[in-house]
């Protein structure tokens, strides 16, 4: 039986794919092309991949802003060239230095701070991933990044000659993780590099609800489709309410003014609410319609996911 896919699956993406290869195994078990993830995460990492599915592809841009927590392992006195233990041995050595200094050192990575992406990244440089030219054995100057830290603690901690720390890590998009890591060995005067990393949440999605391929593959095959969310599904944008006399307004590209709209109290701004414009998530009746923006007093449609009337 044929099904209508379009929403969103938390993935548990296991460690030795990419995220590539998660959509690929998606669109064969679907027999779908329209599939994207929605956040890249690295091959030896573990944990929540979210997956847009069908029409919900369109909307991956709006989870960009996200927050994320992760898991990692951080081995101090051990650098590579790739900043994880995927990479090239750069030096090693005995480390004198304790948990204290740890902990010391963490308090100077919380906050707001400016990361240097690594070479082993997929960020562009003149039109070339930077791992590309990594593999070329070519090193570029990378400008560096603000980015976030809003929580950054030990778990655990083990002694030794290179010594081991699990930390938890909540962050802004765009934080490397095994960067954080390096830089943490680096201001240790010790060196140090990432080896193992899960993403335990991206916004509301958690590690403990995310779903394995193979679970999700069987589901499927069952006739099921548990483990798909409707669209819309943890967005970060304010909610508005659209009239059922202004369905087809909306699915037609016309704004829609007064009465016709009603939202969340000081978030958004139709007639009877206050706050600044912006773009909002718009549902007719509990059903998700697309997104809108509020301009001059109106709601104009941006992207419209289901057309049609409600009775």
């Amino acid at each position: 039986m044929k099904m209508n896919l379009n929403g969103i699956i938390n993935v548990n993406k296991p460690a030795g794919m990419t995220s590539a290869d998660v959509v690929y195994r998606l669109r064969r078990v679907f027999r779908l092309k329209k599939i994207g993830h929605m956040g890249t995460l690295d091959p030896g990492a573990q944990g929540v991949l979210p997956v847009g599915v069908g029409q919900a592809t369109r909307l991956t841009e709006y989870y960009g802003t996200l927050d994320k927590t992760y898991r990692t392992k951080l081995v101090l006195g051990v650098t590579t060239d790739t900043q994880d233990a995927t990479g090239r041995v750069l030096a090693k050595g005995c480390v004198d230095v304790t948990k204290e200094d740890l902990e010391k050192a963490l308090a100077c990575f919380r906050g707001d701070l400016w990361q240097i992406p690594p070479m082993h990244s997929a960020v562009h440089h003149h039109g070339r991933r930077l791992y590309e030219l990594a593999r070329d054995g070519v090193e570029v100057p990378r400008e560096a990044r603000p980015i976030r830290v809003e929580k950054l603690r030990l778990l655990a901690w083990a002694d030794g000659e290179q010594p081991r720390a699990d930390l938890e890590v909540v962050c802004s998009k765009g934080t490397y993780i095994r960067t954080l890591c390096h830089d943490i060995g680096a201001h240790l005067g010790c060196g140090g590099h990432m080896s193992e990393l899960w993403r335990t949440r991206v916004g509301c999605w958690t590690l403990e609800e995310a779903w394995s391929l193979e679970d999700i593959a069987r589901t499927f095959e069952e006739g099921e489709r548990g483990f798909l969310q409707e669209m819309g599904w943890g967005l970060p944008l304010p909610r508005v309410e659209l009239a059922p006399a202004r369905l087809r307004a909306f699915a037609n590209g016309l704004n829609t003014r007064g009465v016709g709209v009603t939202g969340t109290p000081g978030v958004t701004g139709p007639p009877d609410v206050t706050g600044p414009p912006g773009e909002v998530q718009v549902f007719c009746q509990g059903t998700f319609l697309g997104i809108g923006r509020w301009r001059d007093e109106g709601l104009q449609p941006v992207k419209v996911m289901q057309v049609g009337e409600k009775e």
